[in-house]
């Protein structure tokens, strides 16, 4: 699973100049080693993400993962489907919220 894109954070750009040390931890922790283990693939790795986002009803930082998602080889057939999923275990508001994020952000690329 090494040969895949390596897998950048943005947490310098987004917060640096506001929150220097939570910038930091997300981008040399959280992007430069958790998303870059070789055990599973960035593929597996946005769903997964995906998936969890939707179950705990974090929508803000969900359009996001989906376009990290659709970088890292997800379909967006797959990932609406994800969603889907989610929903009868996770609860039908935090499906139906993430879904909505999933069609603003599907609906304004096409």
């Amino acid at each position: 699973m090494t040969d895949q894109p390596k897998q950048l954070g943005g947490g310098r750009k987004m917060l640096g100049e506001f929150a220097p040390k939570l910038a930091e931890l997300t981008d040399d922790v959280l992007f430069e080693d958790v998303w870059n283990r070789p055990e599973l693939s960035a593929r597996d790795r946005s769903l997964i993400t995906v998936a969890v986002l939707t179950a705990r009803g974090n929508t803000d930082q969900l359009g996001f993962h989906l376009g990290r998602a659709i970088d890292n080889g997800v379909t967006q057939a797959e990932l609406l489907e994800a969603i889907t999923h989610v929903t009868f275990y996770a609860g039908w508001p935090q499906g139906m919220s993430a879904m909505s994020v999933a069609k603003e952000l599907f609906t304004d690329t096409k």
